[in-house]
């Protein structure tokens, strides 16, 4: 009878854990609430949108069409026009979506979809081309001598092929942990992207580990290449304080401003957003920070990039048919 008992209780205990599990994993939605404002507001906000949107895919595309096709093969260029190319699909990996969520009336994004935006914005969205970029002004201007040597077209090729795959390594082990946890109410997030610490904060269980393992791996991917840059640009630094001209450091400078531009842009809005997870940015800066780095910087970028280089200038002319 004992026996008997202990089974009952045993199969009780079964039915009731298979019963929570599957109220637990209720949610296979989440509601994105995206920006706030009226429907005049939102209305505007479109437009806004879809003309910085239209306008960062005219400007990557054609500076990375102006490389491929154009005679600006070299190492400066190929990163340059690599970056363009990474710019349109960073920039598409939210900006659709945003736009759809402002005409949605309910701004449901499904679990799945969900996860694919969270994987596909921070596996684009890494400084670590940025790294390299600076990295070659690094050899350009500390090594101008021996930098058609090391800067070769194979070693490029090498360190563009390991930016995009380090891109898509670095993410995986946070968002199978994070998918992993149960996800069982409220479903509402407040932000205009799928961000990781809201998805945290609405799973049902506390899971610290994969708190503390995202953290750990989005500090190291901001601030390993930033380290970089900022090695690299203090190698940069020394070497043009020592050229004796004043034309020559004023040249030495123009050539590594554009680019600091955009890593203050880029790493310095993630910086504040994701690398501390207790600083408690309200919902609506941290609205506005994601809009920095994931719609206006890679419009930015180009413009930036193009308009302080004189043969970029005359090859996007060409491009564009000006």
């Amino acid at each position: 009878c004992l026996f008997q008992t202990y089974l009952q209780l045993a199969s009780v205990t079964r039915t009731a854990l298979r019963a929570k599990n599957r109220t637990m994993h209720v949610v296979t939605e989440f509601v994105l609430l995206g920006l706030p404002g009226q429907r005049e507001t939102q209305n505007f906000l479109f437009v806004l949108i879809l003309v910085v949107y239209l306008l960062t895919l005219l400007w990557n595309g054609a500076i990375a069409h102006a490389v491929r096709g154009r005679q600006l093969h070299t190492p400066m260029y190929i990163l340059s026009g690599n970056f363009a190319f990474l710019e349109i699909w960073y920039v598409s990996s939210t900006v659709p979506n945003m736009l759809v969520n402002i005409l949605s009336e309910t701004k449901a994004i499904t679990l799945s979809g969900c996860f694919v935006q969270f994987c596909f914005f921070f596996s684009l969205g890494n400084c670590f081309f940025l790294s390299v970029m600076a990295y070659d002004r690094y050899l350009a201007i500390c090594h101008p001598l021996c930098y058609p040597s090391l800067m070769t077209g194979n070693f490029c090729v090498i360190l563009l092929c390991v930016c995009w795959v380090s891109g898509f390594l670095c993410y995986p082990v946070p968002i199978v942990l994070i998918s992993q946890l149960p996800f069982c109410g409220p479903n509402i997030i407040d932000h205009i992207v799928c961000d990781p610490g809201s998805l945290l904060a609405l799973a049902c269980v506390p899971a610290p580990s994969t708190e503390l393992i995202h953290y750990t791996f989005n500090s190291m991917i901001t601030f390993g290449p930033f380290l970089s840059i900022l090695e690299s640009y203090t190698l940069v630094l020394r070497a043009v304080l020592r050229v004796p001209s004043g034309a020559g450091r004023t040249k030495a400078f123009s050539t590594c401003r554009s680019h600091l531009m955009v890593v203050s842009l880029f790493c310095g809005s993630l910086t504040v957003m994701y690398v501390n997870p207790t600083s408690g940015n309200p919902a609506g800066m941290q609205k506005i920070f994601t809009w920095v780095y994931s719609a206006l910087t890679p419009l930015l970028s180009p413009l930036i990039y193009s308009l302080r280089n004189k043969a970029m200038k005359d090859a996007l002319k060409k491009v564009l048919g000006l």
